[in-house]
């Protein structure tokens, strides 16, 4: 037979069990999915074709055919991209730096790739800038024959910004100036490697 104190007791319970229900911890949103990037012509960690580099048939010295490049997958609020493009096992003048091989910066943020064989010239038409060791323009995969192969690493960032960033003479300067503009709008970061060396 229920008693007073019974009854008091599950009324109790009953109230206790809908704050126990609402404490517990919510289900975690889903992660958006991670910005991805492709260059095509070879897998990322591969072997980069000839085609891209200093090495193909009829191209000047420090020159070459840009790659296409793909992404998707952008951060919320992106604003532009910023592709840099380096050989990391290159050391400039007794410094952390490497070899400038691809800047572009102020990639509109509604771009979904490159093309292969971007034109030389400082300012593309989309109003993005572009500089490399050579000059205003892609220079291609040049590792000596002789040696090991060399890793060229293509960085995509996307940006919550457009940086005021204009080219300097230099490219490794303009490099410098471009990452210092970057610290604290960066959203996002794709990677995607390649290896070189010429025939022999």
């Amino acid at each position: 037979m229920w008693n007073t104190r019974s009854i008091g007791v599950l009324m109790m319970i009953g109230l206790a069990t809908p704050l126990l229900v609402a404490q517990q911890p919510a289900a975690p949103a889903a992660a958006a999915p991670a910005m991805t990037m492709t260059v095509a012509g070879f897998p990322d960690g591969g072997q980069i074709p000839v085609k891209f580099s200093q090495a193909a048939e009829g191209v000047a010295p420090g020159e070459g055919t840009s790659p296409a490049i793909t992404w998707g997958n952008p951060p919320p609020g992106t604003q532009s991209f910023v592709l840099n493009m380096h050989d990391m096992d290159v050391v400039r003048n007794k410094t952390t730096d490497d070899q400038a091989h691809w800047v572009v910066w102020n990639i509109p943020a509604s771009a979904t790739g490159l093309p292969e064989g971007v034109p030389k010239g400082s300012q593309r038409p989309d109003g993005s800038y572009q500089i490399s060791a050579t000059g205003p323009m892609y220079r291609g995969p040049g590792a000596g024959a002789n040696g090991p192969h060399h890793h060229y690493m293509f960085e995509l960032f996307a940006l919550d910004t457009k940086l005021d960033v204009q080219p300097a003479a230099d490219a490794f300067d303009t490099r410098t100036n471009v990452m210092k503009a970057m610290q604290g709008h960066i959203l996002g970061k794709a990677v995607y490697g390649g290896l070189f060396r010429r025939p022999q």
